[in-house]
């Protein structure tokens, strides 16, 4: 009998408690394809037409400013002239085919205090205009609304338009990338208030139980840490009880809270890294979505402020994808060759050595570079975010989608057939 042998049951008896609360508040990775970008646009803004709109008014801007290769050139982020050139082509086509991915109708911030009855009449207009789109096949992927907070001030406009909008969503069927978004959270309660809420709502609707998620707004100070001196943050993803699918950072409303200047708040800001460092620890192995800021700084104007913000703005892109946020907001059409273009060069850049270590792990061979499971599960992630968004073609990718997905998920070894 070995020494272990007498405390073994003690030992589970003791852990499984702990084991049935770890694997419930951090199931891994949700699956599926998350989007490189939320466009904000304010509900009086959106008719049907709007993402045909913005793709057009995006190859507009291209052209004005001297054509795809000028920006790629101001990005400063491809050498190679072949790969610019493909790169070029790559954003052509999705400006063409999919200018937006997430299309977030705003009733916040940015569309103000307006009345009920005109508040009303924008929620079913949003909806109708959904309804357009998607019959229309010019629909994102992913699609929903940010409402109201719910501090004591907003809180009755913000569950009445969420009531609304859903309700009438509803009635023909929810779209599969429905999101909503919960702004300037401040208190684990208010989580739990919004988790009663989606409740009630699929209770009246006839959804399936978790049908409703939601994205918590991080652009609180106390949302980062609470008056007791602890992040909130997890406590928060917790009290949604798996409905919360993403974190997307707030630059302007965070930085403004700390009383940082106008001129200096950005999503590169010092205090704007502690928070998204705050966010992307909490939210690590629990399958809910990071997302970066914004930049306000428009491609508008003259050649000049257009190349400058063209060039601020993919250096901000891709910083953020370096640091693993692989998601950020939009505002503004010229904004979107900009986006495709610094995203799509990120995983270019990054495609060929990834390629090539994955193949040596999954082959089970020896290389330059040791790499652990952990390692190999994030290559295959990277994999299949650049495939997903367009970045990378399917047949650069010698390896079966069910092996990446395999390996992102954790079900198991890979077989030597699905490599």
């Amino acid at each position: 009998m070995g020494a272990l042998d007498e405390v073994r049951n003690r030992i589970e008896v003791l852990l499984a408690a702990a084991d049935s609360r770890t694997a419930a508040h951090y199931p891994g990775d949700a699956g599926g394809r998350q989007p490189v970008h939320s466009v904000y646009v304010p509900a009086d803004r959106v008719d049907a037409d709007l993402p045909t709109r913005w793709g057009s008014a995006a190859l507009t801007a291209l052209e004005e400013a001297g054509g795809v290769q000028h920006l790629i050139a101001v990005h400063g982020l491809v050498k190679d002239p072949a790969e610019a050139e493909r790169i070029g082509e790559q954003v052509l086509d999705k400006l063409s085919r999919e200018p937006i991915e997430d299309l977030r109708i705003d009733f916040e911030d940015g569309y103000g205090d307006h009345g009920d009855a005109t508040e009303d009449a924008a929620v079913t207009a949003a909806v109708e205009s959904i309804r357009a789109a998607e019959a229309a096949g010019s629909l994102p992927p992913f699609v929903g609304i940010r409402f109201k907070c719910l501090e004591p001030a907003t809180r009755a406009r913000g569950l009445r338009t969420l009531e609304s909008f859903v309700s009438e969503l509803a009635a023909d069927g929810l779209p599969d990338g429905l999101v909503l978004t919960l702004p300037k959270v401040t208190t684990v309660q208010q989580v739990q208030a919004m988790v009663l809420a989606l409740e009630a709502l699929e209770g009246s609707l006839g959804l399936p139980e978790g049908r409703l998620r939601f994205e918590i707004q991080v652009e609180t100070p106390q949302a980062v840490l609470g008056p007791d001196g602890s992040s909130l943050i997890g406590p928060m993803i917790a009290a949604g009880r798996g409905r919360v699918s993403g974190l997307p950072y707030g630059t302007y409303d965070y930085s403004a809270s700390l009383g940082i200047a106008a001129a200096d708040q950005s999503m590169d800001h010092p205090a704007a890294d502690f928070a998204k460092a705050m966010m992307q620890v909490a939210t690590a192995g629990t399958g809910v979505r990071l997302s970066d800021g914004s930049t306000n700084v428009l491609p508008v104007g003259s050649r000049e402020a257009v190349d400058a913000a063209w060039a601020l703005h993919g250096r901000l892109v891709m910083r953020s994808l370096r640091r693993g946020f692989y998601q950020g907001w939009d505002l503004h059409p010229a904004q979107l060759p900009s986006r495709y273009a610094a995203t799509y060069a990120f995983f270019r850049a990054g495609l060929p050595e990834v390629l090539g270590r994955l193949d040596t792990y999954l082959g089970r061979r020896s290389g330059a570079v040791l790499d652990e499971p952990a390692t190999a599960k994030a290559m295959a992630g990277f994999l299949l975010r650049g495939l997903d968004c367009g970045a990378v073609r399917a047949e650069e990718v010698p390896f079966q989608v069910t092996a990446l997905r395999q390996l992102v998920h954790g079900t198991g070894a890979v077989a030597s057939d699905q490599l």
